[in-house]
């Protein structure tokens, strides 16, 4: 049957609401989507998990940066679980995803976050630019999770690495430093600026390798979780665990760290997160398998996706939890990078205030954790 006039314009009065309400949603559609973009750095509101709401400490709220990457699992899933959020009471957690070390002491430096959990490389720095007065270490949060994978029809040995092309996350990022103090142990030599070398060491951003080692543009990488795992699942093979090159097989990933600023006027607020995280950490330790399906969920929330089981499933045990902040390792870290002529000697004394995190532990009935002669008076 023919439309009538009246028909027509019905359906034409229809078609055109549901342009206009598409065209009104669309913004929000556009925004939602960027937020949650990998390593994107939007601040957010955490919600507030049940029994949360309380009497507010001395700050309204704490500001909290952390990368959406498995090695600040304290971060994701502490924020996922509502663990953190739960110590602080009435205070509210306002988080922030970063991309980068650097980008996250710059955010610290210049007053618009109080809290991160970030690299020890990037601590180092930041301490070290500030000439020791923007921030301190006041936690551990992980050990491990970084491997050097490789194209295993390209390389079959460790003698095989020199001559090839293999990526690190950032210039003098935490990797970075770590693999060129192996390349000189192998009695190697490479420009620590340019990279160039005995081997080549290509600075690569990790949402970027993968592609870079499909295309063969890179022989391999040594990099955190869960890129090693992602590289694994490209066809990679891991040549070395670089926990294997550690006393005791532990070494400082992600540390905990604070605005002095925000330590001095705050410490209330400081100590509430700190509860948070030691309870987080005991949690993940515990409960294994929640734990890392937390952490997914909270990647799937920044990102937009999960990982797939066979890149988190590998990954996942890889990294050690822990509180400790395992400051003879950052120390360590510090002089490989001396070593390497990326930073002139510093002087760490007064890089930890591990003062609430040993009362936290204490009230806790866990042992208290060393700061290897670096803390603050």
């Amino acid at each position: 049957m023919p439309a009538t006039a009246t028909t027509r314009t019905t359906r034409s009065s229809r078609t055109a609401l549901r342009r206009g309400l598409v065209a009104a949603a669309l913004p929000l559609l556009i925004g939602a989507l960027a937020s949650c973009g990998y390593g994107s750095q939007a601040e957010k509101d955490e919600p507030q998990p049940a029994g949360a709401a309380g009497k507010k400490l001395s700050a309204s709220e704490v500001r909290i940066g952390y990368f959406s990457n498995l090695t600040h699992a304290t971060a994701l899933v502490g924020l996922q679980e509502g663990l953190i959020q739960r110590e602080l009471g009435g205070t509210k957690i306002k988080p922030q995803a970063f991309n980068a070390g650097p980008s996250q002491i710059e955010a610290l430096n210049g007053g618009s976050l109080d809290i991160g959990f970030i690299g020890p490389s990037p601590a180092i720095n930041g301490y070290v630019k500030s000439k020791g007065s923007n921030l301190r270490i006041v936690s551990g949060s992980a050990s491990g999770g970084v491997k050097l994978v490789v194209n295993p029809d390209k390389i079959k040995s460790l003698d095989d690495v020199k001559g090839k092309r293999i990526a690190t996350p950032q210039k003098g990022n935490t990797q970075d430093v770590a693999f060129l103090n192996w390349i000189s142990e192998k009695g190697w030599t490479v420009d620590p600026e340019s990279g160039k070398g005995d081997v080549s060491v290509v600075r690569t951003d990790n949402k970027v390798t993968p592609d870079a080692f499909k295309q063969g543009s890179i022989d391999g990488a040594w990099v955190p979780e869960p890129t090693a795992s992602k590289l694994v699942s490209d066809g990679g093979s891991v040549l070395l665990d670089e926990t294997a090159l550690w006393p005791d097989q532990k070494f400082v990933i992600t540390n905990t760290i604070v605005s002095q600023k925000f330590l001095k006027e705050h410490p209330d607020v400081v100590e509430a997160v700190l509860a948070g995280t030691v309870k987080t950490n005991e949690w993940i330790n515990a409960n294994p398998d929640k734990a890392k399906a937390s952490a997914n969920a909270k990647l799937e929330a920044e990102n937009g996706k999960p990982l797939e089981a066979k890149i988190i499933d590998p990954a996942w045990p890889s990294i050690a939890i822990t509180d400790d902040p395992l400051a003879s390792t950052l120390k360590t870290q510090a002089d490989y990078a001396v070593e390497a002529g990326l930073i002139e000697q510093p002087d760490l004394t007064g890089i930890y205030d591990l003062r609430l995190l040993n009362k936290v532990l204490k009230a806790a009935g866990k042992p208290e954790v060393p700061d290897a002669g670096l803390g603050a008076e």
